[in-house]
Formats: structure tokens, C-alpha cells, sequence
């Protein structure tokens, strides 16, 4: 068992493995298109009373504070079981209803079980991003793609499974989005810990190349559920073998801890005396530097300490100095205006596509999850690249995403032929980028040590932004076009159904974009910063290699 301990490689990856399925399950919150209408007919609803059901489903994030601060308090496996139980009963309650094994719920209790769904992923996605991203901190930008990329696919996986096995009857999607999740994280909880994070930059590129490896993968699964999407309809057996490739897909990536488990186990034993004679060459070289500091240079220290009580960009800070800095608001305004228009699109998208002519959205639900993810992921990898090569701050990559989503939005607006098509491919890819680009800025603004609590705090722009956008804006609109159908919900047919909602997402995208821009360049010390000290870490290794 000690090969699979946590802090062996072989234990450090499946643990990793482990948070890309909890992950590749965690994205339900994504996926309200595909019930949405069942809900409506069922409950007879209006516009507006659905799309503040989907408001509810996101103000479960905002109690996403809870997991931020148990994050600092509890164990990866006690937080994983609390989102893992909530998720259970919130998204069980809803197949109760929707399977008709029960009469509809008041529309409050319902909106306090699509609460407790929304708020189970925010235990789920805290645990993962914190532990994952303090175990592997020198690839903050690539553990972020990897694991928001697979949040992406998650609603894409659960979606043309459902469509495969099950015709896509919503009360068993509602099954699925209950039980899968809870099991997964059951895996996780046995595997998943934090450990010491890489401390030479050998263990660091053996990181960057088993990243590559798993984004390869990724982008497999990725491209297999474009195919299945594209290719129309398809007959129970293809649908079924489709499944089973992707379940064989999904699980892929354990073979790089049984490899790394294998290799050591068949590594002959000399390998790791002569890695301790090297260490223990090294080690004493490295505690001794402290010790010869002059009287000089400790009172320089002391005044410094004096100086710097107020922390400066790049070092930890607590909630409430990280609150206080113009840059926190900065980055949490743009925020909004990307994930909040964003999520609009997401939650209304079901009825985006009926109102157009659409029949079946599901394929416009999988587009924008699958798009998503080649942004969560290219993004990630792409930022810190740049900031390797040349320090180039990360904001700026947030910059472009609202520009092109803005133009995204503006041609759903136009409403052409093919424009939802396009539209929802442009703006999956957008809030893929916002969302992983974001969330390595967070830590490497305001650091480590509370970012838990800090991640938390960002999106609160989901339950936020959904409100503002998706339940007042899209709902208002959406209601004042549509006619009164006989249930006593309502129904809107054409373009002009949700034109207005993308004229006003476009320019709040063009305000998001030169915050973004503003952010840039207000942290390019910041990125310079980061990028002398891996260049300089890189040049002494080498030179100590030679």
C-alpha cells in the first residue's frame, strides 16, 4: 500500500484522478436546460417563475462562503461527503417531483431543494480546486483548465448519456445528476489529500509533462462527444457502445498512477539510496543559508516587517485585506459581467432554442458544455505559457474572452440562420476562459492562504449574476413578449423573444472587457514579477546540473 500512499507519486496522481471525475460530475449546475421545461409544463409556470427557480439553483453558491471557511477548518473528505449528501438529497427531491412520485412541492420548497443542488457542487469544486491547486501550485494554470475543463464536459457527459441510454426522459437525467455525484465523491474521499507541493524544478517538468498526458485525454473525450452530437440520431445499440467507449474514456486516466506505481515498484532499490545521497548532499546547503545573515541585513528585515504591514499583490492576504483592495473589486466586477451573462444563456437556453424553431436544445446545451471545456482547458494551459515565456499577465486572456462573447451575444441578437448554432459555441468557449483563467489569478493576486474563502467570495458573481441577469433581465423581457397559454404558464415564439436580452449582455461584456483590460495592466509587476523568479529558479538549476 505504501505505493499508493498520498504523498508517493503514484498516490499524489490518483488523487488527482480522482478530482478530475468529481469534477467530470460536478457541472449539474449547468444542466437546468435539460429539465427546465419539464419543470414549467408541470408547475405551471410563467418565464420569470422558472427563471427564478434557476436563480435559486444559483444562490445555493452563495452559501459556497460555508465550504470556503470549513476549507481552512476541515479535511478534504469531510467536505467532499457534505457537498456529495446535499447534491443526493436536492437533485432527488427534484426526480421525486418530476417522475411524478410525488404531487408538485409549493414553488418555495422547491426552490429550497434546487438551493441545496447548487450549493452541493460548491462544496465539491472548493474541496477539489484548494487541494489540488495548493498540491500542485507551480502549474496553477494547467490544474485550473484541467479541473474547470472537466466541470465544462461534466453537463456534455451527463447529457449524452442520458440522451443514449435513457431517450432524454428528464426525471432519469434527474437520477443521474442524484446518484452519480455521490458515489464519485465517495472514490475521492479515499484518495484525495493534500500533500507537500513539488520542490525542485525536475519534479515540476515531470508535472508539466503528465498535465500534457491528461490534457490529451481530455481533449479526446471532448472531441468523442462532439462526434456523438454531430452525427445526429443515432439507433439503442450505437447509443449503448457509445456509452460504454465513454465510461472506458472517463476512466482513462488511472492508468498514469498504475504506471507510476508500477515503475516503482520495479525500480531497483539503489535508485532511491543514490536520491538520498543527493538530497541529503543538497539539504544541508539549503538550511544553512538563513544562518549567515549580518546584523545589517536583520535590522533591514525588521524595518521592512515594519513597512509592509499592509500586503502587497503577490503575498497572502487575509479576506479583509484582500476585500480593501481596489483590485478585488476590479476583478470581481468583470467577473460578473462574464459568468453572469454567461450562466443566462446557460439556464435559458431551452427556451432560447424553442422560441427560434428548435425541438430538441439538448444539442445546443452540449455544444456550449463542450466548447466550454476546450476554453477552460486552452485557456489554463495557454496564460501560463505566456506568463513562463514573458510574464504576460493573466487578465488579459479574460480581456479577449468578453470581447469575443460580446460578440457572440451580438449575433444571437441578429438572429440569422445558424446564429444559436455559433452563438452558443462562442459563448461556451468565453465562460470557460473567464472561469479558468480566474481562478489561478485569485491565488496568485492574494495568495494560498485563504483562498478557499476568496474563491468562494468570487463566484459569488454566479448566484449574483443569475439573479440580475437571467431572473430579471432574460424573465422581465422574455415575459412582456409572451403570450398566456392555457395551463396558465406562457410561451414566446421568434427572434424578438430574447433580442433585447443580448443587445444589454453585449455591452455589459464591452464594460467587462476594459475592467479586464484595467486589471492587466494594474498587475503586470505582478506577472514580471513571477516570471523572474521561475527564470532565475530555472537558470541556478541548471547551472547546478552542470
Amino acid at each position: 500500500m505504501g505505493m499508493l500512499s498520498p504523498t508517493s507519486p503514484a498516490g499524489k496522481w490518483l488523487g488527482f484522478v480522482t478530482a478530475i471525475w468529481v469534477q467530470a460530475i460536478s457541472g449539474n449546475n449547468y444542466t437546468f436546460s435539460n429539465y427546465s421545461d419539464a419543470l414549467k409544463s408541470l408547475m405551471a409556470l410563467t418565464q420569470l417563475q422558472l427563471n427564478n427557480l434557476s436563480v435559486a439553483k444559483d444562490v445555493g453558491k452563495a452559501f459556497g462562503l460555508l465550504a470556503g471557511i470549513a476549507s481552512d477548518r476541515l479535511p478534504t473528505s469531510v467536505i467532499l461527503l457534505i457537498g456529495s449528501i446535499e447534491g443526493f438529497i436536492g437533485y432527488g427531491v427534484q426526480w421525486l417531483v418530476v417522475s411524478r412520485r410525488i404531487q408538485p412541492l409549493p414553488y418555495w420548497a422547491m426552490c429550497i431543494f434546487m438551493c441545496m443542488g447548487g450549493n452541493s457542487t460548491t462544496w465539491m469544486n472548493t474541496a477539489i480546486l484548494v487541494t489540488c491547486i495548493r498540491n500542485f501550485r507551480k502549474n496553477r494554470g494547467p490544474v485550473s483548465g484541467i479541473l474547470k475543463g472537466y466541470v465544462g464536459l461534466s453537463t456534455a457527459i451527463f447529457t449524452d448519456l442520458c440522451s443514449a441510454l435513457f431517450s432524454d426522459d428528464p426525471a432519469k437525467f434527474l437520477v443521474m445528476l442524484a446518484v452519480i455525484p455521490f458515489v464519485v465523491c465517495l472514490t475521492a474521499i479515499v484518495f484525495l489529500r493534500e500533500i507537500p507541493p513539488s520542490s525542485t524544478s525536475a519534479e515540476e517538468n515531470d508535472e508539466t509533462r503528465i498535465f500534457s498526458v491528461i490534457n490529451v485525454l481530455a481533449v479526446i473525450i471532448a472531441l468523442y462527444l462532439l462526434a456523438f452530437d454531430v452525427t445526429g440520431d443515432h439507433g439503442r445499440l450505437l447509443s449503448q457502445v457509445f456509452a460504454a467507449v465513454l465510461l472506458v474514456l472517463l476512466a482513462s486516466p488511472i492508468s498514469i498512477p498504475i504506471y507510476l506505481a508500477l515503475k516503482n515498484f520495479i525500480r531497483p532499490s539503489s535508485d532511491s539510496k543514490s536520491m538520498d545521497i543527493e538530497r541529503n548532499v543538497t539539504e544541508p546547503l539549503l538550511s544553512k543559508e538563513p544562518v549567515v545573515e549580518t546584523e545589517v541585513e536583520k535590522k533591514v528585515e525588521v524595518m521592512e516587517f515594519v513597512e509592509k504591514k499592509k500586503p502587497v499583490l503577490g503575498e497572502e492576504h487575509t479576506i479583509l485585506e484582500a476585500l480593501r483592495t481596489v483590485d478585488f473589486w476590479i476583478l470581481f466586477v468583470s467577473f460578473l459581467c462574464g459568468v453572469g451573462t454567461g450562466l443566462t444563456v446557460m439556464n435559458n437556453m431551452g427556451q432560447m432554442g424553442l422560441a427560434l424553431g428548435y425541438t430538441d436544445v439538448s444539442m445546443f446545451v452540449s455544444l456550449t458544455s463542450i466548447w466550454g471545456f476546450f476554453g477552460r482547458i486552452l485557456s489554463g494551459w495557454i496564460s501560463e505559457y505566456f506568463i513562463k515565456r514573458a510574464g504576460t499577465p493573466r487578465p488579459i486572456w479574460n480581456a479577449a474572452s468578453q470581447i469575443l462573447m460580446a460578440v457572440g451575444y451580438a449575433l444571437m441578437a441578429m438572429a440569422m440562420p445558424g446564429s444559436l448554432y455559433v452563438g452558443s459555441i462562442v459563448v461556451g468557449i468565453c465562460y470557460g476562459v473567464r472561469i479558468a483563467v480566474s481562478v489561478p489569478t485569485a491565488s496568485e493576486l492574494f495568495g494560498l492562504k485563504y483562498y478557499g474563502l476568496i474563491y468562494n467570495i468570487l463566484i459569488l458573481n454566479l448566484p449574483l449574476g443569475s439573479f440580475l441577469f437571467s431572473g430579471l433581465l432574460a424573465g422581465f423581457l422574455y415575459d412582456s413578449q409572451a403570450t398566456r397559454t392555457a395551463g396558465g404558464g406562457n410561451t414566446c415564439l421568434g427572434a424578438h423573444c430574447y433580442r433585447l436580452v443580448f443587445v444589454v449582455m453585449a455591452i455589459v461584456c464591452i464594460i467587462g472587457f476594459g475592467l479586464d483590460v484595467l486589471l492587466a495592466i494594474r498587475t503586470k509587476s505582478i506577472y514580471s514579477k513571477i516570471y523572474a523568479s521561475r527564470r532565475s529558479k530555472k537558470t541556478s538549476s541548471v547551472s547546478n546540473g552542470q
